[in-house]
C-alpha cells in the first residue's frame, strides 16, 4: 500500500525583535516561518500555522543569515607563522579536507549561511562546496575561487623559497601566468575545474615572503583580460589589493570588488564610487595580523608589512565610506579564527558605520 508523501515539517521561530535589513530599526514580535528547508514567512506577529513546532527565543533578536565575502575555509592560522608553515607541509589532502569541513561547520554555527571562499589549493574548496550542497557535510553555501590568479613571484605564488623546493615551478594550473593570453587561459582553467568566482592578486600581500605589500603586480592588459574573460563566462571577479595603484588597475578593468584596500587613495576611491566597485575591507585581518590581537611569531619582513597595512587601512576605509563606496562584509577568516567572523561587525562600527549599516554589509 502506497502512503501519501508527508508535507515537510513546519517550524515557527519567535523572538522579541527581528531585523530584516530593510530599515535601520528592528521589528517587534518577530516571527519566521520555515517549511522544510525554505523560509516561507517573515514579519511581525505572523500567525503560526496549525501544527507547527514553535521555537520561542524570548528576549532576543532574529537576524538574517550572514554572508562573509572573504574567507579561506581550507586553512586557519595559529599564533606561530613558522609552526603553521611546517604543519601545512606535513598535512595531506585527506587531513586538510576533514579539517576544512570542521572549519565550515564552525562558520555556519556562527550564523554565516553563505561564504565566498577566495583561494584554496588541491581543489579542497570545490569538494567541500559540493559535499555541503549535497548534504554530506555541514556548512554554509560556498562560492569558491579554486586557485587565485597572480604574477610569478607575487602574493599568490609560492615565493620566498629556493627554486623547486616544492617541485616543479607553478604555472597556469596553479593560477600563475604572464601576459593577457595566459591569464585569459588561467581564468578558463579555474572555471573548468569548479570556480564560481575569479580572484586575482593585484598587489603584494602581508603574509607572503619576498614582495612589497603595496606594489602593483598585474599589468593593465593582463587585468583587462582576466576581468573580461571571467565576465564572459558569467563569473564575478575579486581583486586582492592593498596598494592604490594595483587597485586602480583592477577598478579600471571592471573588477567587481576590491579586497582589503589598505592604501586606497582619493583617486581609487573616486573610481570605485563611479564604477560601483565594492570594497571588502577585511578589518579583522588587520587586527589579527598586525593589530591588538596579533601575537604571531612572524618573520621580520612579514611583521613590518602587517604593521604597514594596519596603519593604512583605517584611513582608507573611512575615505571609502565618506565617498559612498559600496561596502561588502568580509573577514579574511583563516588569518583570523573561523567561527569568530561576527567580530568584523564591531570593527565596522568602530570605523564609522552605524550598527544597522554594518549589518546590511552582509
Amino acid at each position: 500500500l502506497l502512503h501519501a508523501q508527508q508535507p515537510p515539517a513546519t517550524i515557527a521561530i519567535r523572538a522579541a525583535r527581528l531585523f530584516d535589513g530593510k530599515s535601520d530599526a528592528t521589528i517587534a514580535d518577530g516571527v519566521v516561518v520555515v517549511q522544510g528547508s525554505r523560509i516561507t514567512g517573515v514579519g511581525s506577529r505572523l500567525p503560526v500555522p496549525a501544527g507547527a513546532q514553535v521555537v520561542d527565543l524570548g528576549d532576543a533578536t532574529i537576524l538574517p543569515g550572514f554572508i562573509d565575502a572573504h574567507t579561506h575555509l581550507t586553512d586557519e592560522s595559529s599564533d606561530d607563522w613558522n609552526a603553521d608553515t611546517v604543519a601545512g607541509l606535513r598535512r595531506g589532502v585527506p587531513e586538510a579536507t576533514l579539517r576544512a569541513a570542521e572549519l565550515a561547520r564552525r562558520t555556519l554555527m556562527a550564523g554565516f549561511t553563505t561564504v565566498r571562499d577566495v583561494g584554496a589549493g588541491e581543489y579542497i574548496d570545490v569538494g567541500l562546496r559540493n559535499a555541503i550542497a549535497n548534504g554530506f557535510a555541514v556548512g554554509p553555501r560556498m562560492l569558491v575561487a579554486v586557485h587565485a590568479l597572480g604574477a610569478r613571484g607575487g602574493h599568490c605564488d609560492s615565493n620566498g623559497f629556493p627554486y623547486q623546493r616544492f617541485g616543479t615551478e607553478s604555472g597556469v594550473a596553479e593560477g600563475i601566468a604572464s601576459g593577457a593570453d595566459q591569464f585569459r587561459d588561467a581564468v578558463r582553467f579555474q572555471v573548468k575545474y569548479g570556480a564560481d568566482v575569479i580572484k586575482v592578486c593585484a598587489t603584494g600581500g602581508v603574509l607572503s615572503l619576498g614582495d612589497d605589500v603595496g606594489a602593483a603586480q598585474i599589468t593593465q592588459g593582463e587585468m583587462d583580460a582576466i576581468v573580461d574573460e571571467a565576465h564572459r563566462l558569467g563569473r564575478k571577479t575579486a581583486a586582492h589589493a592593498h596598494g592604490a595603484e594595483g587597485a586602480k588597475v583592477a577598478i579600471r578593468a571592471g573588477i567587481d570588488s576590491i579586497e582589503h584596500g589598505s592604501f586606497l587613495d582619493d583617486e581609487a576611491v573616486r573610481l570605485m564610487k563611479e564604477r560601483g566597485t565594492y570594497l571588502v575591507p577585511t578589518l579583522m585581518a588587520g587586527e589579527y595580523a598586525g593589530g591588538r590581537k596579533a601575537t604571531r611569531n612572524y618573520p621580520p619582513e612579514i611583521a613590518a608589512k602587517a604593521l604597514a597595512a594596519l596603519d593604512g587601512r583605517s584611513a582608507a576605509f573611512k575615505r571609502a565610506v565618506g565617498a559612498g563606496v559600496k561596502i561588502a562584509f568580509g573577514t579574511d577568516s583563516g588569518v583570523s579564527p573561523h567561527g569568530r567572523n561576527a567580530e568584523e561587525f564591531s570593527l565596522l562600527v568602530e570605523h564609522g558605520l552605524s550598527a544597522a549599516a554594518a549589518l546590511r554589509t552582509r
